[in-house]
């Protein structure tokens, strides 16, 4: 098993949030490491997730991947990531890129760690690096995603 990396320092180009689900951290990993799981939530509240472009592949050189779609006018913005490091249920690491109604978003790390704390879990998640313009709506999306999973989480479903 390989070692989980520490946790860098953020720099203003990137994006840094902790916070915590109301979930075992084995419940958590599913919603990034499983497809039917994934669909359900990620994305801000603008778009909604294409579920037959879902791929997770969960080892290293893996695909993990998704288009999302804008409710409103049907565009598709698709999430392409290699995965560069899996240690489940800690931790996932990917190099991604994206396609946004602003423009293409490349050469980003994103990581993410799992904590377990029992009966909940926080999560670190670190991705960069941004433009100030990508950073501050990346920021904003991962926080819109995570409020889906503590509805998702509150209803029972996972």
């Amino acid at each position: 098993m390989s070692a989980i990396p520490e946790i860098p320092v953020a720099t203003d180009s990137d994006v840094f949030i902790t916070r915590a689900f109301d979930a075992p951290r084995e419940v958590v990993w599913k919603f990034f490491t499983e497809p039917e799981y994934l669909a359900q939530w990620f994305g801000p509240s603008t778009v909604h997730v294409d579920e037959a472009s879902v791929i997770v592949e969960p080892h290293v050189g893996g695909a993990w991947g998704l288009d999302m779609v804008d409710n409103e006018t049907g565009d598709h913005y698709p999430m392409r990531a290699r995965l560069t490091a899996v240690i489940p249920p800690e931790y996932l690491e990917g190099e991604a890129s994206a396609e946004t109604s602003e423009g293409t978003v490349a050469g980003v790390t994103l990581r993410i760690w799992l904590h377990d704390h029992g009966t909940k879990t926080r999560i670190t998640l670190h991705q960069g690096p941004f433009n100030p313009e990508f950073r501050q709506a990346t920021n904003d999306g991962w926080l819109e995603s995570f409020l889906k999973v503590d509805a998702i989480l509150a209803g029972g479903a996972a």
